[in-house]
């Protein structure tokens, strides 16, 4: 494969150097996947109206990443934009390495004219994923992919192959360009609604699969919008659920289903109606107004066009989607990454060790709208905390700067850390006393999702719990005026994200990271920093480690 990249080159010497480093952290057998991917500012028309969208080697969204569980995966990404510049893998583990996260509190941005090799192994893992641009607001201009993780050959799948294999990114979206919205944000004030809704980049009736009559095909759908839940459906079709984020799922047919923003689920649907046209309805919950785009299913052969409106859906009812996500469960006979069945670790026998309780909050500091966490608002430091964390550099970062409960107190800023230790079996409860429904995601792990319910969380709540075969994912939502629950065995050291998905919110304080620490220094629970790490604020100058 060439080295190198339109703007840009990586040296033969680096490019050997991390092909050792590779080696020397995982096994030979494991098969490597190259990927170059210039990153660049390009006219996207997805509402009509030109916008300045970010491009992935011309493509809007991104190429797909296609790999198997265990691949090596080298993604040398240069950025050709004018300002710097964040890829992060949703839902991707980053094994016993969160310098490949992606995000600022562990990787130094990549500046513009510069590229960045990330080094990723999708470790034990299957399912359905996808990437995005984290820094500033860029995730409103695109800069996003799907990401697939199929089963090992020999691992049994509890699905037939499907006759096709579709990504399906949906997402709210606004016509305004990203640096207008960032702006707006960095001015104290709160964005205003969403101007539509995309299907793989494209507005209403652009988007169009094609299904052969008596075929079933597989669709990954992901929410990779900015705000809002959606709730996916196609005309006179069902869809039966089959893996979320990595699990495959207990075969429930739904005839629709919401999806939660930043939220990834895999469907199997059977192309079993009267060879003609049908609507794909994509649709906004829980919002006033309603936002609806739409999409054609078109059968292969078939003349006939779709007829009549699109099939409604549901639209503010809480309990319907409750209901919908509780029936969401973990398949306990079938094989994850690994040839034992799902239901082999038993989560619901492994006592506590620690309870953490986050709430969200909202208000104004010094006349600007703010969001944060346990009354923290999340501020970035000078330099990535993975980074300051390695490199011991004092007064970047405190840990215990949040607490792990509620105060109660008033909004403040802070750099947001907490201390978590390695190979220990949490509880986080998200209680969530606003009136919208929020969405949460953590970096660097699956997690057990036990219980979510009305009202304020207690102690008896737990009484509620799955403790059998609740679904094991990396992003959750949280009801208006409810709480979720959610097991975690904390078995991935490292620095790591957790956030809200609302990224309005996101950017204005509603994160944290939990520092997962160990006194170890051995490769078997982190790795050491990359060799090719790029190094920023107070960590700059030093060194990463010999070539």
């Amino acid at each position: 494969m060439p080295l190198n990249l339109a703007g840009g080159a990586i040296s033969a010497l680096l490019y050997l150097s991390l092909t050792a480093t590779l080696f020397a952290v995982v096994t030979a057998e494991d098969p490597y996947r190259f990927f170059q991917w210039n990153v660049t500012y390009g006219d996207i028309y997805p509402l009509g109206v030109r916008q300045m969208g970010i491009l992935i080697n011309g493509q809007f969204p991104g190429p797909d990443i296609n790999s198997v569980t265990n691949d090596n995966l080298i993604i040398n990404v240069f950025n050709s934009l004018d300002e710097p510049f964040l890829l992060s893998w949703n839902g991707i583990q980053q094994r016993h390495n969160s310098f490949q996260d992606g995000v600022y509190g562990t990787t130094c941005p990549i500046p513009p004219g510069r590229n960045l090799t990330y080094i990723l192994q999708v470790k034990d893992q299957i399912g359905s994923f996808y990437y995005f641009p984290s820094l500033a607001f860029h995730k409103a201009a695109g800069g996003f992919g799907g990401i697939r993780i199929l089963s090992r050959p020999r691992i049994p799948v509890p699905f037939p192959d499907p006759s096709g294999d579709y990504t399906v990114l949906i997402g709210d979206w606004y016509k305004s360009n990203h640096t207008t919205l960032k702006a707006h944000l960095d001015a104290g004030k709160k964005l205003p609604f969403p101007d539509g809704i995309l299907i793989n980049g494209r507005g209403p009736n652009q988007f169009s699969l094609t299904f052969e009559q008596g075929k079933t095909y597989r669709l990954r759908i992901s929410n990779v919008g900015l705000q809002h839940s959606l709730n996916f459906r196609i005309q006179d079709h069902k869809m039966k659920l089959v893996e979320v984020e990595g699990t495959h799922t207990l075969q429930t047919t739904y005839s629709s289903l919401d999806v939660h923003v930043g939220q990834s689920y895999s469907v199997l649907v059977t192309a079993d109606q009267p060879g003609h046209d049908y609507y794909i309805v994509v649709s906004s919950r829980f919002s006033t107004p309603i936002l609806t785009t739409t999409g054609i299913l078109h059968y292969s052969g078939a003349g006939g066009q779709v007829s009549g409106p699109p099939p409604g859906g549901p639209t503010i009812q809480i309990d319907w989607s409750l209901n919908q996500a509780r029936s969401i469960r973990t398949n306990l006979t079938a094989s994850g990454p690994r040839p034992n069945p799902q239901g082999s670790y038993h989560y619901g026998l492994i006592n506590l060790t620690k309870t953490y309780i986050l709430a969200s909050s909202a208000g104004q500091i010094d006349g600007k709208q703010r969001y944060g966490i346990n009354s923290v608002s999340f501020v970035p430091a000078d330099t990535p905390l993975k980074l300051a964390d390695y490199y011991q550099i004092s007064g970047v970062f405190r840990v215990g700067s949040v607490s792990d409960r509620p105060t109660g107190g008033g909004l403040y800023q802070d750099t947001s850390v907490l201390g978590a230790d390695y190979r220990t079996f949490v509880e986080i409860v998200f209680q969530n006393d606003e009136d919208i429904v929020q969405s949460y995601h953590l970096d660097g792990y699956q997690f057990f999702v036990v219980g979510m319910d009305g009202g304020q969380w207690t102690t008896a709540s737990r009484n509620g719990y799955n403790l059998r075969d609740a679904v094991a994912r990396s992003t959750t939502q949280v009801y208006p005026g409810s709480w979720t629950a959610i097991y975690l065995s904390l078995d991935n050291v490292g620095m790591w994200n957790l956030r809200t998905e609302f990224w309005a919110r996101q950017y204005l304080g509603q994160q944290l990271y939990f520092r997962v620490y160990t006194t170890s220094t051995s490769i078997r629970d982190e790795y050491p920093i990359p060799r090719n790490a790029r190094l920023c604020g107070r960590a700059s100058g030093r060194r990463t480690r010999p070539l």
